[in-house]
């Protein structure tokens, strides 16, 4: 156990406000934590109708029912209900016009602060723009764009009207962003010029207009002046804080507008369009590093409720915080961190690159600390991240506490991937060890945390802290029983508003049906292997479809990485497991990334078997080692083991992984050079 909740708790918590409100206005008492998870997963209907009454949901006609019909897929929630999803996060509780609400800083220009006034303003001129660009409900937005105010305003003001966003980062490829957008057909497209990654500039000029031509529903192309904003004095104005003067974008000379012009002063009122609970809000993607991305569709009214119960009872964010999470606008962690003004939070951006130093004048150098010191610029009190760039900075013996005063900071979120032990106890130890820590799981899919953490219940090494309020989230063995302290799949057996409302084009609901309720009929299947303790813990192993099984037991990645990765000798690493067609034990392959000027070779082979089958078992200990430059990982650093898989069993690269999804393309090549030489060395002479 590291942290254990103040004994306080209930008066100064955010849940602690709803456990009183539940008892004064519901006549409900809960003796604790699991008592409350099993009322919000059993009464659905009492639940989630408390979550839109406790936060004052903004609503223009009232629902005639909470849940309307329950089976999975195609629960209908609040039928009859019409509202607006920007209206309810515009509304920012608790704060005033001068209060500032959004804080942005990158590595391309200087910071910028929006008030709740200048917010509201933004999104009213930015509105009147799309309006007058012919955008009304149900047109798609779409926004290439990085993690800027721009990218923001554009969100409100596109849920403002009732039409769709849809959001990729502007690392992506011409490809990976076609792939997408071809599929959701936008009438507009807001893009930037290119931006500075550390201390390298990257135009994608080039790639914008290629994205165009390959958008025929494209009427109208908006850019914004970032890498280069032509005339612009690179400081804000009290009329037009975001944007470049000019905003031109000299690839395209058909390109009409700028950002200035979108958000052209105007008389036009700020008018929230009502739309169904269910309309689509934003269209967010699968990591489509195989076919298609999946175009996952999630709506104003179950993105509102939903958000609303993760930010404020969960992470206890409130009008007096700041809260940063580290992403881009293509990882659903944009959309959740977002929301945060809508339980009036602050909300802190950041766009370039976490590991380097870059300031104007200067080489850019190599520098993990440079987010902990924003986060002691901002005032940032709750500060999300990866598990990956947390593990990085432990790896390279980071002390953020000695880099940044971090006395505001109260809470750390990790996702993404698996937080092991080593990672929580690094956080205590350097971070702070007053910190509540809370490592998360969910996903693009239901675009929250499904298991995460709480301010009432304690931090233990290794673990979730809980199944989050209204998931009702079961691990199930192979025969699909449940079970309580065993490896099990990640199944929810009851619906949660932020379910998708669908996949686009997908009428009939055949591929949504196919991507989660195919194993288990009326059942979610996730996708992961988690083990859920008898207090309510949790631990998840890795993804199920990349599961290492030897002789019938099942390993998950996760506790494998934590232990070779724990070796200062090494990097980064990535294990799958090949199976044999005659049923035998297969290939267990690892494959590492050492420190610069290390090579493999026996000693060192010999040393990572040893610490697997000590710390683990001698399951674990691989066939065989080899060294890789790099692990090839998704845009938001999530490993791509299926697809190495794939490719090692002689699926062409290009099959095998869409590259435009990947952070590193190039990394495949080494795994496709090795499948080869398996196959010539197996080939009889």
């Amino acid at each position: 156990m590291l942290w254990t909740p103040p004994a306080d708790v209930l008066e100064r918590s955010r849940i602690g406000g709803y456990l009183h409100w539940l008892r004064e206005h519901r006549g409900l008492d809960f003796a604790d934590y699991d008592a409350l998870w099993r009322w919000s997963t059993t009464d659905l209907d009492g639940f989630w109708r408390s979550i839109w009454d406790h936060f004052e949901v903004v609503a223009h006609t009232p629902p005639t029912a909470t849940l309307a019909q329950r089976g999975m897929p195609g629960a209908r929630w609040f039928p009859g209900a019409t509202l607006n999803y920007a209206e309810n996060v515009l509304r920012m509780p608790g704060r005033v016009d001068d209060d500032p609400v959004v804080i942005a800083h990158g590595q391309t220009r200087p910071p910028v602060t929006l008030t709740a006034g200048e917010l509201r303003e933004q999104v009213r001129r930015v509105s009147a723009g799309l309006r007058r660009l012919g955008v009304t409900a149900g047109d798609r937005v779409a926004a290439y764009a990085p993690n800027i105010g721009e990218t923001y305003v554009l969100l409100l003001a596109t849920a403002s009207l009732g039409a769709v966003f849809s959001s990729c980062a502007p690392e992506f490829g011409t490809r990976s962003v076609t792939d997408r957008w071809q599929q959701i057909e936008p009438t507009v497209l807001v893009a930037v010029d290119g931006y500075r990654y550390g201390d390298k500039p990257v135009d994608r000029r080039a790639e914008v207009a290629a994205i165009r031509a390959a958008l025929p529903s494209v009427r109208h192309t908006v850019s914004i002046g970032y890498l280069d904003p032509v005339g612009a004095d690179g400081h804000n104005s009290a009329s037009a804080p975001l944007g470049g003067a000019s905003d031109r974008m000299k690839a395209e000379p058909d390109s009409a507008l700028g950002w200035a012009d979108l958000a052209a002063p105007t008389d036009e009122p700020l008018v929230f369009t009502p739309v169904p609970f269910d309309h689509p809000l934003y269209v967010l993607y699968s990591s489509g590093t195989t076919g298609l991305p999946k175009p996952i569709v999630h709506g104003h009214g179950g993105i509102l409720l939903e958000h609303l119960k993760m930010l404020a009872l969960h992470h206890d964010l409130g009008p007096a915080d700041r809260f940063f999470w580290f992403t881009t606008t293509g990882w659903m962690m944009w959309n959740f961190l977002v929301s945060g003004p809508a339980v009036g939070a602050t909300i802190v951006l950041f766009d370039g690159n976490p590991g380097v130093r870059a300031e104007p004048g200067w080489p850019a150098e190599p520098d993990l600390g440079g987010l902990w010191r924003l986060a002691a610029e901002t005032g940032t009190t709750y500060f999300g991240t990866s598990a990956p760039f947390l593990l990085a900075c432990r790896k390279a013996g980071l002390v953020p506490r000695d880099v940044a005063d971090l006395s505001a900071l109260r809470g750390v979120g990790s996702t993404g991937a698996p937080l092991p032990a080593e990672g929580f106890h690094w956080v205590y130890e350097t971070v702070g060890d007053s910190v509540q820590l809370q490592s998360l799981s969910g996903g693009t899919d239901v675009c929250t945390g499904f298991v995460g953490g709480v301010p009432l219940l304690p931090v233990y090494a290794g673990e979730i802290a809980c199944r989050a309020l209204g998931a009702k989230v079961e691990a199930r063995s192979a025969d699909g029983t449940p079970v309580i302290g065993e490896l099990g799949e990640l199944v929810i057996t009851e619906p949660m508003p932020s379910m998708p409302v669908g996949f686009w084009n997908d009428p009939d609901g055949t591929r949504y049906r196919e991507a989660y309720f195919d194993v288990y009929p009326g059942v979610w299947r996730h996708g992961d292997w988690i083990t859920i303790n008898e207090r309510g813990g949790c631990v998840i192993t890795g993804r199920s479809d990349a599961t290492l099984n030897r002789g019938g037991v099942r390993l998950g990645t996760a506790e494998f990485y934590s232990v070779v990765e724990g070796l200062d000798e090494v990097l980064d690493s990535v294990v799958v497991h090949l199976e044999d067609d005659e049923g035998g034990a297969g290939e267990l392959l690892l494959f590492v990334v050492l420190a610069e000027g290390l090579e493999l070779d026996d000693p060192m082979r010999a040393k990572i078997c040893r610490e697997l089958r000590t710390a683990l078992s001698p399951r674990h200990v691989p066939d065989e080692i080899h060294q890789v430059r790099s692990v090839p990982r998704t845009l938001s650093a999530k490993k791509l083991e299926v697809p190495v898989k794939k490719i090692l069993t002689g699926t062409p690269v290009d099959q095998a992984a869409a590259k435009g999804a990947l952070a590193n393309p190039e990394s495949l090549t080494a795994f496709a050079a090795l499948a080869r030489r398996r196959v010539t060395d197996s080939t009889p002479a």
